[in-house]
């Protein structure tokens, strides 16, 4: 196949560092399976229907789940993405990815939650309706992800954004829609010393004031680029953690593998 995605020496070196040791047989060659693994995640393609030129199908998706449970490519996109050096500003917002009948099927309780989750669809945007996952993410002025959560559909913004508070880079200001319009949320980012430029809610009874020309810069954040990943743009995987390793891995081969 002509359009068949190989990864550069030069990618690969950025990479390996994070890999596991091999301990007893040689494994197969890691450049072949993770372009294998990219090229599946990429084309939204099944795992058995992967090219012949990257290898047995099998030995591409058990690398994928074995190194997915380890946290290798959470690992490797937290690295890359924190030798960026320093935002100037960040970036916050949330969007919704449908979740397939694949992924949808085994949606009950066990001992590892699922983030899927149901919402309502409402007239100006049905396409939230059903099951899905909610992919929230901080930015850097550029666009490019920083920190990623994976939720379950329903929940809000603002519980989002509270539990990657932690792990927010320091910037001089943070731009987010109206969906962070909270007093905690300001609070706390005047206690990090990042100004809020955030648009208030219409039921707010003192609207404050924001930069409206720094706002707009908002339609730079990176989720147009990862949705053009089909198996990011429709949920496929039924664990949560394969599928927020399937999100790491192209986050990473889109803004961070080539700096």
């Amino acid at each position: 196949m002509s359009d068949l995605i190989w990864l550069s020496e030069a990618q690969m070196r950025r990479i390996e560092p994070y890999f596991p040791l091999s301990h007893g047989v040689p494994r197969v060659e890691d450049r072949r399976i993770i372009s294998g693994t990219i090229f599946v995640i990429r084309k939204g393609l099944r795992w058995r229907d992967a090219p012949a030129d990257y290898g047995l199908p099998r030995t591409i998706y058990n690398r994928f789940i074995r190194w997915s449970r380890l946290g290798v490519f959470n690992k490797i996109f937290s690295a890359l993405s924190a030798q960026g050096g320093k935002p100037d500003r960040l970036m916050i917002d949330a969007t919704h990815l449908k979740a397939h009948r694949t992924a949808a099927s085994l949606l009950k309780k066990g001992p590892f939650p699922r983030r899927i989750g149901c919402t309502k669809a409402c007239p100006e945007r049905s396409r939230r309706g059903g099951l899905n996952s909610k992919l929230h993410a901080v930015c850097d002025g550029k666009g490019q992800p920083l920190v990623m959560l994976l939720s379950e559909g329903q929940m809000s913004d603002c519980k989002g954004a509270a539990l990657m508070l932690d792990a927010l880079p320091r910037a001089k200001a943070l731009l987010g829609d109206r969906g962070y319009d909270a007093d905690w949320f300001r609070n706390a980012l005047a206690e990090r010393n990042i100004a809020a430029c955030i648009p208030s809610k219409r039921n707010r009874n003192a609207p404050i004031p924001h930069d409206a020309v720094l706002y707009r810069l908002r339609h730079k954040i990176m989720f147009g680029w990862l949705k053009d990943w089909r198996r990011i743009h429709t949920r496929y995987d039924r664990c949560a953690h394969t599928f927020m390793s399937a999100i790491c891995i192209a986050a990473t081969v889109i803004f961070w593998i080539n700096q």
